[in-house]
């Protein structure tokens, strides 16, 4: 998806051939500016193919507009990238925010799909949603991620620091603002008003428009044009929808040939001591089952997830060993010692990691599997947290 900005755009599209597509002299308050524009790709023979502008609700419907957004965060707001942390979060009033998101400063980001709902109605709905927002505490907005990415024992600031690749010295405090983000593939008169008083009075609200076009029913662009943004008590409960789990196969397909040789033997570990594997959105936990309780011993990560192709250990993690199970401190400290005495973890936040970046010889292996081990017969001997 390529960001249609202010004044000048381009749009880069290849398939079949077909060279590159470029548009020009978009007015920030036009749209029927929009309207008129014709977009052509460049056969390799020379010839043109027109790109069609279609409505987008013809062939699709919004929430492919939010998977899309969803998957494609870099440039909704004017100022960077967002994290997304929760889909179809539920609000105190029963509405539900179509995307929660994190920025860099670690200000919360609701983003709203316009619909069909009167200019009114969307202002309102954003402000309601944000007004939710900003009542959420950091445990709060970890349950949502967690929640999210289906993934119990998770780090927000953690995870936000990686994602964003914070420096050490680079401290956040969560959702000491608001932002609202309402998408639309028109943006009328009256949002764009109203969102300019808004940012008037330091609420800050962007609105991005979207155009959609398609070339012989195939070739696709989506455009994007940020049309305002670029000038100058708690909630009981909150829930988000979930991405789809990873299975085992499609995850061993994802690492490379270093990580799938030390996954393998967790996995194999986890079969033969019938430790349960608990499936997340990219990697997957390693469990101690105590009486029907997981206590999580460690987790792992593909290529492609924010943390790259690691294993972490969950000794401090909330879900672990130190939180859930009755492991006095002394031993923890003890496992700990012997995670480092492989020479293969460092400190990562309030754990450690091993990164797999080069392959692990079968003595290293055999130290990452024994290390599980060591963390399963603890968390067994001493029974769950009273």
């Amino acid at each position: 998806m390529a960001g249609l900005y202010p004044a000048v755009a381009s749009l880069i599209h290849r398939q079949r051939g077909a060279a590159s597509v470029e548009l020009c002299g978009l007015d920030n308050g036009c749209s029927a500016r929009k309207e008129n524009m014709r977009v052509f790709g460049v056969q390799s023979d020379g010839q043109f193919s027109e790109y069609v502008q279609t409505p987008f609700q013809v062939d699709h419907e919004e929430a492919i507009l939010e998977g899309w957004l969803e998957s494609n965060p870099d440039g909704i707001v004017e100022d960077g990238s967002i994290l997304i942390i929760g889909r179809q979060v539920v609000t105190n009033f029963g509405g539900f925010i179509d995307l929660l998101g994190l920025d860099r400063e670690g200000d919360v980001v609701v983003v709203e799909l316009k619909r069909d709902r009167t200019p009114r109605d969307t202002i309102a709905q954003s402000l309601e949603y944000a007004s939710f927002a900003e009542r959420l505490d950091t445990t709060q907005l970890e349950g949502i991620l967690m929640s999210y990415l289906n993934d119990d024992p998770l780090s927000l600031a953690e995870h936000h620091r990686e994602y964003f690749n914070l420096g050490s010295d680079e401290a956040v405090a969560f959702n000491k603002d608001q932002r609202i983000v309402i998408v639309g593939q028109g943006v009328t008169p009256e949002i764009r008003q109203t969102a300019s008083f808004l940012r008037s009075k330091d609420i800050r609200v962007t609105c991005v428009e979207f155009t959609f076009f398609e070339a012989n029913g195939e070739t696709r662009l989506l455009s994007q044009e940020i049309v305002v943004g670029t000038e100058s008590g708690k909630p009981k409960h909150v829930a988000s929808g979930s991405l789809p789990v990873v299975t085992e196969d499609a995850f061993l397909a994802s690492a490379d040939e270093n990580g799938k040789a030390v996954f393998a033997r967790i996995l194999e570990l986890a079969k033969a001591k019938t430790m349960p594997i608990h499936w997340g959105v990219k990697g997957f936990s390693l469990n101690v089952d105590v009486d029907g309780t997981p206590v999580a011993v460690c987790f792992a990560f593909p290529p492609d997830s924010v943390h790259k192709q690691t294993l972490r250990t969950t000794l401090r993690y909330s879900g672990g060993v130190e939180k859930k199970s009755a492991v006095p401190e002394d031993q923890i400290q003890s496992l700990w010692k012997q995670a480092e005495a492989t020479g293969l973890f460092v400190p990562a936040g309030r754990d450690l990691k091993c990164q797999i970046t080069r392959p692990l010889t079968e003595t290293e292996i055999d130290s990452l599997v024994d290390w599980c081990e060591s963390v399963e017969k603890a968390v067994k001997e001493h029974g769950l947290k009273q």
